[in-house]
């Protein structure tokens, strides 16, 4: 994680290095915008079984590369396409384990438990799709932006970690974390700074796993910044 922040910082700052630079360039009537992008979010988990609850600070980042397709002479109007990478964190009380036949399990940790860990991660290689809106133009590198679109994730890996008082465990690839993750994307910012906002159409469970009786039905919600980058 330390590593992928670190990726952040130093995107972070060549993206700076371009804005100082926007007085010396030359003007370029056949430009592109933000054909790279990287982000740091606050994950959620929405649509909660009764007491499932988050504590401590669920993150995610996500970077990629956005081939930006103009659709109108200004060039203010685009289709954005990519490829990209995200790796999360949800901090959670919900118990994901395996009982002594291999079988998978969910309970919530009740309040009394005592423990210092119980989450899970994963990694999704991700397929994002905009429809942009900008104020740029072949000399203003400096704008206003509204990017919408739609985001559909492979997952890669998942892990649950658990560290409590009863022992320590952890599980790799559970099968019943849905593959495919898919939701709608929203960008609003000016220049540098950007709210980024997904919500997720799928559950991040199959129909597999049950807790108490019924599906779980939660999806994930990641709210933060996002970086463009020409």
């Amino acid at each position: 994680m330390k590593f992928l922040y670190g990726i952040l910082f130093i995107l972070f700052s060549v993206h700076l290095c371009y804005s100082q630079e926007d007085s010396i360039s030359s003007v370029d009537n056949f430009y592109k915008e933000d054909q790279f992008y990287i982000g740091t979010t606050y994950n959620l988990l929405g649509k909660k079984p009764k007491d499932l609850s988050q504590s401590g600070f669920s993150s995610g980042i996500h970077f990629g590369i956005i081939k930006d397709i103009p659709l109108n002479e200004e060039r203010n109007v685009a289709l954005g396409i990519g490829l990209g990478y995200s790796l999360n964190s949800f901090i959670q009380n919900l118990l994901i384990d395996k009982d002594n036949n291999g079988n998978i399990t969910y309970t919530i940790l009740e309040d009394a438990t005592t423990y210092s860990k119980n989450k899970y991660t994963n990694q999704l290689i991700e397929l994002p799709i905009e429809f942009r809106w900008r104020t740029s133009t072949p000399t203003e590198y400096k704008f206003w932006r509204i990017y919408t679109g739609f985001k559909l994730g492979y997952l890669v890996t998942s892990t649950t970690k658990f560290k409590g008082d009863s022992g320590s465990f952890k599980h790799h690839n559970i099968s019943d974390f849905n593959k495919l993750q898919y939701g709608l994307t929203l960008c609003v910012g000016y220049n540098t700074w950007n709210f980024y906002m997904y919500y997720g159409l799928s559950p991040i469970f199959s129909d597999k796993a049950i807790l108490n009786g019924n599906d779980i039905k939660t999806n994930t919600i990641k709210v933060g910044l996002m970086f463009y980058i020409l």
